[in-house]
């Protein structure tokens, strides 16, 4: 069962199963043979007590002498103990989360499952222009003045564009707050612990900005502070689930990443993003799995945006997810779908490491099951506001947005 999700999650060194196999055994040897020596040195422990009472010094003094013996073994074997143990740590922590039984065969996204279509297609004619042209016409992103100050992939917001972008904000917050989640507003930066928990490391150094002074990492996401926040906590069964919210700027490499896919705001360095986290009872994750998908989905269905839910194969999948669905939008001038939402159940991968727990009824302590899901990453949806709402006389801004834009057009 283990190599078979291994395999659907397109994981190639299946050896490091038998590594873990083997050390496990190993390791169980080890402490087997050290609480033996354990018994032998209480043993011999009660036994000299009797023989000093009967006057046998003799016997006391070997029995000493064996103890003494006893004791210096087990020092060794602890020590082996020690090693293995972080030998098989090591091994364990480069193994991915198991798919869910209803995560689909596949290696790339084109293996993906589209689950459902909603919203309207736009038909903009032939006079259509993509977002970076239309942030060029409205002044309302300087993407040469980001190269300036930074480099490729850093966008400069203003004017109208920067009030965009903090309408948004305030939009996706208050949806989330007005849906029970409580609201955080985490460091931008986490120490190496934090960026393990969520999973993170090592999977993903590569991708993360790293403060090499401080021994910090910029944040990829506000899912890694956030989730944090309940590390080493044991929870009150009756305060499950936790729902939390969190604006953050997010920081991330994409190393490797060139062509149409990094034009304009398709793929930039450093975006903003408002995050929903849940800790849930593990009996009830996957139906707050479908909760929070449709939670996201109302969200785009307020924005008049033309989009498609997918559940991912586990070859495209993360490290840590057990089951992903992942929203894209239409993006009408550059007629293609761009992803701007994932919604995924970790089940206890992040809670194991993490040691966030509960107890329940019969007083028990289990681990809980945590989930995240952008609602939603900024560039790609202004992006595609900025392409599917754009008018002769203007981008029109959809109506649940105005009251945090104050105006309904960009002219």
């Amino acid at each position: 069962m283990i190599l078979e999700g291994l395999k659907k999650k397109n994981f190639k060194d299946l050896s490091l199963v038998d590594l873990v196999i083997k050390l496990d055994e190993q390791r169980r040897q080890v402490q087997l043979e050290n609480d033996n020596l354990s018994a032998s040195i209480n043993s011999a422990s009660k036994n000299i007590g009797q023989a000093m009472a009967k006057g046998n010094k003799e016997e006391a003094e070997k029995l000493k002498t064996d103890v003494s013996g006893y004791k210096e073994q087990s020092k060794d074997l602890s020590l082996v103990l020690d090693e293995l143990e972080k030998e098989l740590h090591e091994a364990i922590i480069k193994l991915p989360n198991l798919p869910h039984a209803s995560v689909p065969a596949g290696k790339t996204p084109e293996d993906n499952e589209i689950v459902r279509v909603g919203g309207d297609k736009p038909d903009l004619g032939t006079e259509k222009l993509p977002h970076w042209e239309l942030a060029v016409k409205y002044k309302l992103v300087d993407f040469e003045l980001g190269n300036k100050l930074t480099g490729s992939g850093f966008p400069v917001y203003m004017a109208q564009g920067a009030r965009l972008q903090r309408a948004l904000i305030q939009y996706f917050l208050n949806y989330n707050i007005d849906s029970g989640y409580t609201e955080y507003y985490p460091p931008y930066m986490v120490n190496e612990a934090t960026a393990y928990g969520t999973g993170q490391l090592p999977d993903k150094e590569g991708q993360m900005y790293y403060v090499t002074e401080d021994k910090f990492y910029l944040i990829p996401t506000a899912e890694v502070p956030v989730t944090n926040i309940y590390r080493d906590t044991i929870i009150s069964e009756k305060d499950l689930p936790v729902k939390m919210t969190a604006y953050t700027p997010c920081f991330r490499r994409e190393a490797g990443s060139y062509g149409k896919d990094v034009r304009g705001l398709n793929r930039v360095h450093q975006f903003d993003k408002v995050e929903i986290v849940q800790l849930e009872h593990p009996d009830r994750s996957y139906e707050t799995l479908e909760q929070m998908v449709a939670h996201v989905e109302k969200l785009i269905q307020s924005l008049g945006l033309h989009y498609r839910i997918l559940r991912l194969c586990g070859g495209d999948m993360s490290f840590t997810s057990a089951l992903t669905y992942d929203f894209e939008v239409y993006s009408a001038a550059q007629e293609r779908w761009l992803e701007v939402s994932s919604v995924s159940n970790f089940q206890n991968f992040q809670s194991n490491r993490m040691k966030i727990r509960f107890k329940d009824s019969n007083g028990k302590t289990q681990l809980v099951h945590s989930l995240n899901g952008s609602s939603l990453a900024l560039p790609r949806i202004m992006a595609c506001l900025l392409e599917n709402h754009q008018t002769p006389q203007g981008i029109h801004i959809p109506m649940a947005l105005q009251p945090y834009f104050g105006k309904n057009m960009i002219n």
